[in-house]
């Protein structure tokens, strides 16, 4: 990948084009020079400064979520060669002599060209604040500042990043994740002070600092302090607090990279960049280009954002063809995951147009702001998303035009009275979907009626729609499925290439026909190709769940280990414990309501003593374990079954918990009593099977301290008796539950309970939260309601006898597994070796408990003599 190339004959006798940077958008430009034949009829030079080719820097933080740098590259080095594409790495050009049409190399070789395009990308920006430059002081740009960063936290506790903007989040993320408490410096008055105004921001504020991150907003740093060694101890502020840290990231915005440009003679711009002309063509030189966030475009801005980017590359590729293309600015919606959430801005999002409203959905609570900028004849001008930005795709390409439902129905979330739901149908043709690759709805259906295009992937090998940052994918997926549907082609809905059937529609046969074989069902239902084979790894843990979820009326074994279900697990399942990132395990026992007695604590605390792990309580109201060898698991669970516990279910798609707050036993406010209802409900629901995991609250009073409204399904006490919600969600798409029913007596609530859940088994698809599975239902909540309180189809006794069966047959699967040698046998790293642990699960202390040992991990994959004797190490430890 980094050898030096070397240029042909033929190619010294073209003409040449030097692209100087090889980042994102010299990538793409390299990809719009080979699509208009540019690389057969000219020679191509990349001068690229950094060691790796071009990577994804919009993915930069993946880096610490477990992408290496190769996975982050998109550089594929067949294509480098199949256009003879010369890419010298490591060796950025130093000097351009634009009187001779020459550009020197770091290395010092000299290239002679036609034509120079200069994407040099930009530096980031760091204050002239005292120290700056100190040991433990980085920024936040490239992968190796990303390694720089990572080996010096190895040493430190606490750090601290200087801006609120995306990058900013992002490093205080990673320095969580790397096991620092993280801090955030921002000057302005609310974090992300150009995407979000004053109410997105205070919702971001909650969530972030609910997360476990300190931010500073409102102040600006004034000094690094550092100790007699010159390294970081701590930051004084603009308002006179001082801020002790180990370790700063700079992230405080980015300039251009101008200075070559500067040096030749080119145009800049008075706060920096390479001035172009509408072609991306400098404007003191036709021979020279500048694309990316080095070029100040030629309606005076410098684009950050790698969509813009992307259009430069492709408008200066065409000008060198002869074709006719312009750039006359762009669109600056983002949508991003920041920290887990959410957050997307798009058109006039800060409401600068003249008599123009806002329309606003705010739930602080959850950590969601909407908010959409509506002009006084009802035209979509902008709209600020937190927490939630499901509709971005369908908003953003609707901005500029009147929508066709009222702006309260693009806001309000489903549940919490909303109209009618917008779909990406109801767009236009010319609606842009791909802002990225500037691919329009049009040219999507295109893909798909001219260029017979079936699948989504092949729709993006066609378009280039959702190969950029990912955020139309959801979109682009339901506007060729309704291309498709709309054009007479049968869409393939099956579970997976081994069943044409869904979900659902096994579940029906499986229970019809009491199939209670994974290999009986596939031999007999599934597709032609895939009868008599081993299947997949899709539908082998779904029809396991169904079998399970099943398993009493069915005739089959409700232990996931039995027989051939212990084949069709998940890796979590495999085990009955959580696999966490080392290859450790963790170990959740069961709480019924969150209540334990003093015994109880003490029995957990002396095993998480004794096994050496780490405890975490839960948002569910439970001790978690981690740090659980796989052969340990056996003994923790002996303990735990012999002082009553059992297991949570913390693995498996089943029933995790049900919450609850102290209820009128305690509380002055409660109405009734919330602990033994929970109590009552996790008993009854412990280890369902179900088609994704399954929360649960109950809250004694409408204070709600529980969170019941959160949750799948959620029980609020009334005066007179309690309120059922249901298809609730808290996690990554949060969902305010829908009221099915209130005012029930004990009785009526479980009986309905019983039917909701049930059903839900029943029609939900595979990994189907209930959430989502209530708005894609049809007739959606009022369709549940007529089934599970009015019993429109019929069914609630069959539904009601399914839920009693389960009841009847459950059993512990910890305690049924210890009282089986036969499968305490699994239960070894190594099935050669069973009294040896695996080396590379390893562990460090931290705050007087231990964490994972990752440089260990990662020299356990790469496993040489000389780290021999430090895996033997840890081993022992």
């Amino acid at each position: 990948m980094t050898a030096t190339p070397q240029a042909t004959e033929a190619t010294e006798t073209a003409p040449t084009i030097v692209l100087v940077g090889h980042g994102m958008v010299g990538q793409r430009f390299l990809e719009a020079l080979a699509e208009r034949g540019l690389t057969a009829t000219h020679r191509v030079v990349v001068l690229c400064e950094e060691p790796r080719p071009a990577y994804d820097r919009v993915a930069l933080t993946s880096y610490f979520s477990g992408r290496s740098p190769d996975e982050l590259s998109m550089t594929d080095m067949e294509f480098i060669d199949d256009h003879g594409i010369e890419l010298y790495v490591g060796d950025p050009a130093v000097s351009v002599d634009r009187e001779a049409r020459k550009v020197t190399a770091r290395s010092g070789e000299v290239f002679e060209y036609d034509t120079l395009v200069l994407a040099t990308g930009s530096y980031p920006f760091v204050p002239p604040v005292p120290n700056k430059d100190a040991t433990g002081c980085f920024v936040y740009r490239t992968i190796e500042d990303l390694l720089a960063i990572e080996e010096y936290a190895k040493n430190a506790t606490v750090g601290a990043v200087v801006g609120g903007g995306l990058l900013g989040l992002e490093a205080a993320g990673a320095l969580k994740g790397l096991g620092l408490t993280s801090h955030i410096v921002e000057f302005a008055p609310r974090l992300m002070p150009v995407q979000v105004d004053d109410g997105g921001g205070a919702a971001l504020l909650r969530t972030i600092e609910e997360m476990g991150l300190s931010v500073h907003t409102g102040v600006g740093t004034q000094e690094v302090v550092v100790d007699e060694t010159g390294a970081v101890t701590g930051m004084k502020l603009s308002d006179g607090s001082e801020l002790a840290t180990d370790l700063v990231v700079f992230s405080a915005g980015v300039r251009p990279r101008d200075q070559l440009a500067r040096d030749c003679g080119l145009t800049v711009g008075e706060r920096g960049g390479i001035t172009v002309d509408e072609q991306c063509r400098t404007v003191a030189d036709p021979h020279v280009f500048a694309i990316g966030e080095c070029a100040l475009a030629a309606d005076g801005r410098v684009y950050g954002l790698v969509a813009p980017g992307y259009e430069q590359a492709e408008t200066a590729a065409a000008t060198i063809a002869a074709d006719e293309a312009s750039f006359t600015g762009a669109d600056l919606s983002t949508k991003l995951k920041l920290l887990g959430v959410d957050v997307a801005s798009f058109g006039d999002a800060h409401g600068t147009a003249e008599d123009c409203l806002d329309v606003v959905y705010s739930d602080s609570r959850a950590g969601l702001y909407k908010k959409l900028v509506i002009g006084r004849d009802g035209t979509l001008l902008g709209g600020i998303l937190v927490g939630d930005a499901d509709a971005y795709g369908t908003l953003r390409a609707l901005t500029g035009s009147v929508p066709p439902i009222s702006p309260e129905s693009l806001v309000l979330p489903a549940g919490a009275g909303s109209g009618p739901q917008l779909g990406p149908s109801a767009l236009p043709d010319e609606a842009v979907i791909c802002s990225c690759h500037n691919v329009s709805k049009g040219a999507i259906r295109g893909a798909v009626t001219e260029h017979s295009c079936t699948t989504v992937p092949e729709v993006k090998k066609c378009t280039k729609a959702g190969t950029g940052c990912g955020s139309c994918v959801k979109v682009l997926g339901q506007l060729v499925t309704a291309e498709l549907e709309a054009s007479g082609v049968e869409v393939d809905k099956g579970l997976c290439g081994c069943f044409p059937q869904t979900r659902e529609e096994l579940y029906e046969i499986v229970l019809a026909l009491r199939i209670n074989s994974y290999q009986d069902l596939l031999d007999r239902y599934g597709r032609d190709g895939a009868r008599g084979g081993d299947g997949c790894e899709t539908c082998k843990p779904a029809i396991a769940s169904i079998i399970a979820s099943l398993a009493p009326t069915i005739g089959a074994s409700g232990y996931v280990l039995d027989g051939e279900q212990a084949a069709l697990q998940d890796s979590n399942d495999h085990f009955l414990a959580n696999l966490q990132k080392n290859g450790s395990y963790s170990v959740v026992p069961r709480i019924p309501g969150g209540e334990i007695t003093p015994e109880g604590l003490i029995t957990i605390g002396e095993i998480a003593r004794d096994f050496g792990l780490y405890t975490k309580i839960t948002g569910g109201q439970r001790i978690d374990m981690f740090g659980a060898r796989v052969e340990q698991l056996p003994l923790i669970w002996m303990r735990l079954v012999d002082a009553g516990f059992e297991s949570g279910h913390a693995y498996g798609k089943a029933l995790r918990t049900v919450k609850s707050c102290v209820g009128q036993t305690w509380c002055r406010y409660g109405v009734q009593d919330s602990v033994r209802m929970a109590i009552d409900l996790e008993l009854r629901y412990r280890g369902l099977r179900s088609p994704h995991k399954l929360k649960s609250a109950v809250s004694g009073c409408a204070r709600e301290c529980a969170e019941a409204q959160s949750k799948d399904f959620g029980v609020i006490a009334t005066v007179g008796g309690w309120n059922l919600y249901v298809g609730g969600n808290g996690g990554a798409t949060p969902r305010h539950a829908d009221l099915l029913a209130q005012d029930l007596s004990d009785a009526e609530l479980v009986r309905l309970i019983d039917r909701f859940l049930m059903f839900y088994i029943r029609t939900a698809d595979r990994l189907e939260r209930t959430s989502t599975w209530l708005e894609r239902i049809p007739g959606g909540l009022d369709h549940v309601r007529e089934v599970v309180v009015e019993d429109s189809l019929g069914i609630c006794a069959e539904l009601e006898s399914l839920m009693a069966a389960h009841v009847a047959n459950y059993a512990d699967e910890w305690a049924t597994t210890i009282n089986n040698p036969d499968k305490l046998a699994r239960f070894v790293s190594f099935v050669n070796a069973p009294d040896t642990p695996d080396p590379i699960v390893g562990f460090v202390p931290e705050r007087d408990q231990v964490k994972p040992d990752l440089p260990l991990l990662s020299i356990g994959m790469r496993t040489t003599e000389s780290t021999a004797n430090l895996l033997e190490g840890s081993a022992q430890r």
